[in-house]
């Protein structure tokens, strides 16, 4: 990231794709399935706002974190050991992710939606079934005190601040925020409407999408590895955050259109038969 420092417009576009990709995390479209699916039975009308407000409280963390930073020290600069300890703990649970979401396309019945699994909405407990707005956004707020989040938060609130100052990580960290509030509001919108309708396109679509959290979670931690072990493949990822990070969303997205594809698909022939 620091490479992209010089380029305002570079680092503005890396911290809002990585926005994206924060929004499209395992653990974020799991707890937001579960609080969608809650609320659809619960308060409809509130269902389909739950991936935003979750992403207002993450993010109103997120720019707590980035102004701490900001105003905690204009000259502190990152520990070695800080970026070390945090693409290992990534790589864990990008790898149990993955098994994960994988385990779950296979037990789940040929009649059901697959639901996401997360990692840490299993700590909240009662917390997932909350059919208030604030209470959605204080899961969301909670979700952020986590290792990964806080990590990256500072990082790159001290970019922001090598690069002008705390105005500088203060509005970084409103990229990022905004960047996650667009991924969890449309994840939010369309876990929805797989709800409402249930049908042959949800059931494909939902599998698809599951399938593909599973294999970028095992591909990210790969790459991840291969930069912690192999100095060549480090070398050949500086400065490719930003075209990193959206080939990731890009599947991601691919894998919802191939969902919906396969779905039509599947509906005409069983329409025709």
């Amino acid at each position: 990231m620091e490479s992209l420092a010089a380029d305002g417009l570079a680092l503005v576009m890396l911290v809002f794709v990585l926005g994206l990709k924060h929004g499209f995390d395992a653990d974020h479209l799991a707890t937001i399935d579960g609080l969608t699916r809650y609320n659809a039975r619960q308060r409809p009308a509130l269902a389909r706002w739950c991936g935003t407000l979750f992403s207002l409280g993450h993010g109103a963390v997120v720019l707590g974190i980035a102004l701490g930073v900001g105003l905690a020290s204009r000259q502190w600069v990152v520990p070695e050991w800080l970026e070390q300890s945090g693409a290992w703990i990534s790589v864990f649970f990008l790898l149990a992710l993955g098994v994960l979401n994988l385990e779950a396309v296979l037990a789940t019945p040929a009649d059901q939606l697959v639901q996401p699994v997360g990692l840490k909405g299993r700590w909240l407990g009662r917390l997932m079934q909350i059919s208030h707005p604030l209470g959605v956004a204080l899961v969301g707020a909670l979700f952020a005190l986590s290792f990964d989040t806080i990590s990256q938060a500072a990082l790159f609130a001290m970019t922001g601040l090598q690069s002008g100052g705390v105005a500088q990580a203060l509005g970084l960290g409103l990229v990022f925020m905004l960047g996650m509030l667009v991924a969890d509001g449309a994840n939010g919108l369309w876990i929805a409407r797989l709800i409402a309708r249930a049908d042959g396109i949800a059931l494909v679509a939902s599998r698809v999408m599951a399938l593909a959290v599973a294999g970028m979670s095992f591909l990210v931690a790969a790459y991840g590895l291969a930069r912690l072990y192999v100095p060549a493949m480090e070398a050949w990822g500086e400065g490719k955050e930003l075209y990193l990070g959206a080939s990731v969303l890009g599947v991601v997205l691919a894998a919802f259109a191939l969902g919906r594809f396969l779905a039509r698909g599947r509906s005409q022939v069983a329409a025709s038969a």
